[in-house]
């Protein structure tokens, strides 16, 4: 019965494939158990119940599988013998599902094992074995930790060295380099013993040696620092490193030896990429300075080697040494003859040549010109020309002046001033030409008189003389100083210039001309010399020669705004108003803020009726002489001839807001407010007919005091004319008579202010 039962649950598992199936290759894919049918679960009452109660938390129960392919049946709820299967379905392990046994399945990967069936709590992570054991420490003693210590040490004292290096202690930081390349190369010894020489840290021993190197330089011990260089450069290992070449050029610059600085920056400069502009810049910056330091070095020693050309002249044999009458006549005779007259030429051509040499390379030879005066000084004491020494530091103390740095210049100057006559002269010369610059003609006076007696015949101290008897007003009496200086020295510029500004003084003025001309044959292209010139053709009343003159002074200097308007006020005078135009106009150009030029521009606009231009210089005169009121008139006599009445009206308000005591301004704004019905009129007139009763009575006043004291007044009277004749003694004076112009200006235009006839149109 059994066997029957088993045979007919057998048979209902087996499913025969239907006869029109034989050929369809895709049958059998949506066949599946129906096991894991989910649709079914609702309408499984065992599923539901254990969903319902614990039996679905129970453990499943382990059953011994036996070694046969059968498994045991067991009964269900619904009474029949099945094989069991877990609480999802899933068949158990061994279970035999359509004739086949499930395999069994491995378990000891995920933790269990047969010591879990014996009671060992489950634990996959072992965590139950406690924490792990340390790490097995290192032996200090080992070679890596001896190198890696040693390369740490290194490296602290290069930071300790380039520390001490910027708080300026030279010395620590040298022996902290030294003591950072010893370590070095115990470190480099070590690491050949343990590793291969390619694992050498090359960046260290890089760092250590140029900081050597770097610190050498900086104690100066340019030998030991170049030796320490080359070690780097040579090594080709390390990349980049031809580039400390401008370092050994720099270490050679400072030695002095060029020609291998120039070498050493010429090959770092081919070390450095294009790309790299800045770098080479610099490089070639210093193959510039360089030249100019080599060139220098030049210079010393060409002037050394001139100062040491031999001259062969033996003085000693002009000096008779006994009282022996025939040697005397023979020293006597020779003193003068044409051998001696050669020696003193060439004796004054080698000196001419040396200071013309110091002057040249002093101010190039140092980092000051000062600095190389001192040096040609002391070259020049060394040597046979001792007596030049002395012609240097006056020169010096000239350059002083130049430089406008007078106390230096003074300086010097004292402390030769208490050598021999030559240089004393010399000396007081200079001082008493600063004194005279400096106005001080006292102390000038008393230096030049110094120079003239400690040297009668230097014509520069005569000259100084007369300029300061000059200054005086004693006319007569320098004129006497400069002739003598020109008896001294035909050629002396300066002397011919003042005496010539001195017979213009005392009014000798065919000798002034001649003096000038004569300089003008001497001084071509002098302008000084060609203006006065032109001034003494003036003075003569030679207006067209004068012209001529001036016309040569502009093509030397053709920017002189006082040349240009003086050429103007020629013109003028002429009559030739356009020339006169061109040139006041071009002075213009040149000096906006002569008020004379530009008063005569905005009355030739006036004369033209060209309002509006006259109005812009007239404005400009405003801004520069704010406080006349004649120039803010002027503008609003401009804008009222032009027709532009309310800009005229503004003008006289702001006018008489600034100048509120001025009739005349008061004046015009009653007769233009009148004329234009404006109210403010009976205003302003009340305010003229106070000022004037202020005035008149202020007159009153003046007279009555005048009538008072008569004797008095012709004593102040005196005394005025006095003061109006004084001339400044300190050089020629040129009353220049007013353009007709400018008088045109003051006359006419008050005058037509005051008839207003033309102040509106009919």
């Amino acid at each position: 019965m059994k066997f029957t039962n088993t045979k007919v649950q057998m048979m209902q598992n087996v499913h025969l494939a239907p006869e029109t199936d034989e050929d369809d290759l895709y049958s059998g894919y949506n066949d599946y158990n129906p096991i894991y049918d989910i649709e079914e679960l609702e309408n499984d009452a065992a599923f539901q119940q254990a969903v319902r109660t614990s039996h679905g938390r129970r453990p499943p129960i382990t059953a011994k599988i036996s070694s046969t392919a059968v498994t045991r049946p067991i009964a269900t709820g619904y009474g029949s013998k099945t094989s069991l299967a877990s609480s999802i379905g899933r068949p158990m392990t061994g279970a035999i599902q359509d004739g086949v046994t499930r395999p069994m399945t491995a378990v000891r990967a995920a933790g269990f094992t047969k010591a879990a069936l014996r009671g060992s709590a489950f634990d996959p992570l072992s965590q139950s074995r406690g924490p792990a054991s340390p790490l097995e420490a290192k032996k200090k003693d080992s070679p890596e930790e001896k190198i890696k210590q040693l390369e740490k040490e290194v490296n602290e004292l290069v930071e300790e060295s380039c520390i001490a290096n910027s708080c300026g202690d030279l010395k620590l930081a040298l022996e902290k380099a030294k003591d950072a390349g010893r370590k070095e190369r115990v470190l480099v010894r070590q690491r050949e013993q343990v590793t291969t020489p390619e694992n050498i840290n090359l960046d260290l021993t890089y760092s250590v040696l140029f900081n050597l190197a770097s610190q050498y330089s900086l104690n100066e011990m340019y030998a030991e620092a170049l030796n320490t260089y080359q070690v780097i450069v040579k090594n080709k290992m390390f990349s980049n490193a031809g580039i400390l070449k401008m370092n050994m050029g720099n270490i050679y610059l400072k030695q002095r030896n060029y020609s291998k600085a120039i070498k050493f920056y010429r090959m770092a400069l081919d070390q450095v990429p294009s790309v790299n502009k800045q770098m080479r810049i610099k490089i070639m910056q210093n193959i510039g300075v360089t030249f100019i330091q080599a060139d220098r070095e030049k210079m010393k020693k060409a002037f050394q080697k001139l100062i040491t050309v031999p001259l062969e002249i033996d003085e000693d044999k002009y000096i008779s040494p006994s009282d022996d009458p025939h040697t005397n006549l023979v020293t006597e005779a020779i003193k003068n003859d044409h051998l001696r007259q050669m020696e003193r030429e060439r004796k004054a051509m080698a000196e001419k040549y040396i200071m013309t040499s110091a002057k040249l390379i002093a101010p190039v030879i140092e980092t000051s010109f000062a600095a190389g005066y001192d040096w040609c000084v002391e070259v020049v004491k060394a040597s046979q020309y001792v007596e030049l020494a002395n012609d240097l530091e006056i020169n010096k103390a000239v350059t002083y002046l130049r430089q406008k740095d007078y106390n230096q210049a003074v300086e010097i100057l004292k402390v030769l001033e208490k050598k021999d006559s030559r240089v004393k002269s010399a000396a007081a010369t200079n001082l008493s030409a600063l004194y005279y610059m400096g106005k001080d003609f006292a102390q000038a006076s008393s230096y030049a008189d110094i120079a003239v007696n400690s040297d009668r015949y230097n014509p520069a101290a005569l000259t100084n003389k007369g300029n300061t008897v000059f200054a005086n007003g004693d006319y007569e009496k320098a004129a006497e100083f400069y002739k003598e200086a020109l008896r001294n020295d035909s050629s002396c510029t300066e002397a011919l210039y003042n005496i010539g500004l001195t017979y213009e003084k005392l009014n000798q003025l065919d000798e002034a001309l001649d003096c000038f001309l004569k300089l003008h044959a001497i001084l071509r292209n002098s302008a000084e010399v060609l203006y006065q010139i032109a001034n003494i053709y003036e003075l003569m009343e030679n207006p067209s020669q004068a012209i001529e003159w001036l016309m040569q002074v502009v093509s030397v200097i053709p920017t002189d705004p006082q040349v240009l308007s003086k050429l103007g006020e020629l013109y003028d005078r002429e009559g030739d108003k356009s020339q006169a135009f061109q040139y006041y106009y071009e002075s213009y150009r040149y000096f906006p803020c002569n008020i004379e030029v530009i008063e005569w521009l905005g009355a030739y606009y006036i004369d033209t009726q060209f309002w509006e231009k006259a109005i812009q210089y007239f404005e400009r005169a405003s801004l520069i002489q704010p406080t006349q009121v004649k120039w803010q008139l002027m503008v609003a006599s401009c804008f009222r001839r032009s027709g532009n009445y309310q800009k005229a009206l503004d003008t006289y308000k702001d006018t008489h807001r600034k100048f509120p005591e001025n009739v005349e301004c008061l004046r015009f704004l009653v007769r233009l407010c009148t004329d234009l019905g404006l109210k403010d009129a009976q205003e302003y007139a009340r305010k003229l007919k106070r000022l004037e009763k202020m005035k008149e009575i202020r007159e009153q006043r003046i007279k009555s005091g005048r009538d008072g004291s008569g004797g008095s007044r012709g004593k102040r009277e005196g005394s005025a004319s006095g003061d109006a004749s004084y001339v400044d003694p300190l050089g020629p004076q040129i009353e220049r008579p007013k353009t007709a112009a400018k008088k045109r200006i003051d006359e006419d235009d008050f005058a037509d202010e005051e008839l207003g006839d033309d102040l509106l149109p009919e």
